[in-house]
């Protein structure tokens, strides 16, 4: 690889950015899109799972290939694929021939793809910026993940929605074929480096490939608890965040063009949780600025359920994106400095299956628990009661490991539990 971390780590956020617009807008404007199909609660929820459903499919076999191919490569062509997907959906809608079924169809093709980008750009950290300098990288790809996906993108999806259906997906399918352009500044290879050879037979070695990921996780006292605190925390979450649109729709009676804006405060919450968590993490420590996130998540959604002011649950719902963008800074930073660089792509995969898997979960349970008990703001309620056990867990998991979180010690992190051939991260 060549060129300067801070030179290549610029070309990765930036196009990040763009990918995260594209996926912001899509958050929106595909739930607006149901909600002019039905307003059924179940339904609704339904394609928030559908869109992370390939997360619990086919994460695991993403992590083995990243640990293959060309990280930036694999990146290109996954964005390429969404952007092409959307392009249909934008046709379909603009000739009225989709359907609910279509739409779930549409977040399927582009959730798999997803799988492929998103952690190809995550696991491209590590190879980009030295040892030093990850829990900067990490705040920055949480900031520009927020700027894409809620600052810019929410209220962009919301409003190109109401101007005519498919503009939003149009808008969308251009930013992630921007995206995919400028990772060719990415100059350098960064097909993850192997010992062994026969890494190179491809069917051969997936399946043990897949084992290495799954075995490192179980024998990894910090990293399996940790997955255990973040699979938690999508299930909790994702069962009021599937509600979102009906809850500002019904519940706040906001009209479609201000449902983005309301995405836009939860925007600035979330940056300021990522430009404050690693000045929080130098006074406190990691396993404080997890629990403390993790609480103000909790009591944001109780307060949202309690409230019915659309004001105040704006706020709160920036505390909320506040709260989670810490806890990612802190997950994502001790997991980088743990994990070898060789199995890097594996453990994200085993990772993102459990803790993003728990996300359709989470969906379909919200979506049953609105329609018994007749309103979103109850199941707001009930995820923030929820998260709050969870941040009391979190704290009892974690007490014994504070070489492995705090300090980032690798060895207190999985000791005893390196396979044959693996390493720690040099450094």
């Amino acid at each position: 690889m060549s060129g300067r971390p801070d030179r290549r780590l610029t070309w990765l956020l930036s196009s990040s950015t763009l990918s995260n617009l594209g996926d912001g807008i899509g958050k929106v404007a595909f739930p607006l899109l149901a909600a002019t199909l039905t307003r059924d609660p179940v339904l609704i929820a339904g394609l928030s799972a559908t869109q992370f459903l390939p997360w619990l499919l086919f994460a695991l076999l993403t992590g083995a290939m990243l640990d293959r191919v060309d990280r930036r490569t694999a990146m290109i062509v996954a964005n390429l694929t969404r952007a092409a997907d959307l392009v249909g959906v934008a046709v379909l809608i603009q000739f009225d021939s989709i359907s609910i079924w279509l739409v779930y169809l549409a977040a399927l093709l582009i959730g798999t793809a997803e799988t492929v980008a998103d952690s190809a750009a995550n696991v491209l950290i590590p190879s980009v910026v030295d040892r030093g300098g990850l829990e900067r990288a990490n705040s920055k790809l949480q900031s520009v993940e927020i700027v894409g996906q809620t600052f810019l993108g929410g209220p962009i999806g919301s409003l190109t929605f109401v101007v005519f259906a498919a503009f939003p997906f149009l808008l969308n399918s251009v930013g992630f074929a921007v995206s995919a352009a400028l990772l060719v500044g990415l100059v350098g290879s960064y097909r993850p480096q192997r010992a062994d050879p026969a890494d190179d037979q491809p069917v051969l070695r997936l399946r043990a490939q897949l084992a290495d990921g799954l075995r490192w996780v179980r024998r990894s006292p910090v990293v399996l608890r940790l997955v255990i605190i973040a699979s938690l925390v999508s299930l909790t979450t994702e069962m009021a965040q599937a509600q979102l649109v009906l809850y500002a729709l019904e519940d706040l009676r906001l009209d479609e063009a201000a449902f983005g804006l309301f995405a836009f405060v939860g925007g600035a919450g979330g940056l300021l949780g990522a430009g404050v968590a690693p000045r929080l993490v130098r006074l406190s420590g990691r396993r404080a600025v997890l629990a403390t996130g993790l609480a103000l998540s909790g009591l944001s959604f109780l307060g949202m359920g309690l409230s019915g002011r659309p004001l105040l649950s704006a706020v709160l719902f920036g505390l909320f994106a506040a709260g989670v963008v810490a806890v990612n800074v802190v997950l994502g930073t001790v997991r980088h400095a743990i994990v070898p660089g060789e199995l890097l792509g594996r453990v994200l995969g085993v990772w993102r299956t459990l803790v993003w898997g728990a996300i359709p979960v989470g969906a379909l349970l919200g979506g049953v628990l609105t329609q018994m008990f007749g309103s979103p703001s109850s199941t707001f309620a009930l995820s923030g009661v929820l998260q709050l056990v969870v941040a009391g867990l979190a704290v009892v998991l974690l007490r014994q490991h504070r070489a492995a979180v705090d300090l980032l010690d690798p060895a207190d992190g999985d000791s005893s539990t390196a396979a044959p051939g693996e390493s720690h991260p040099p450094g």
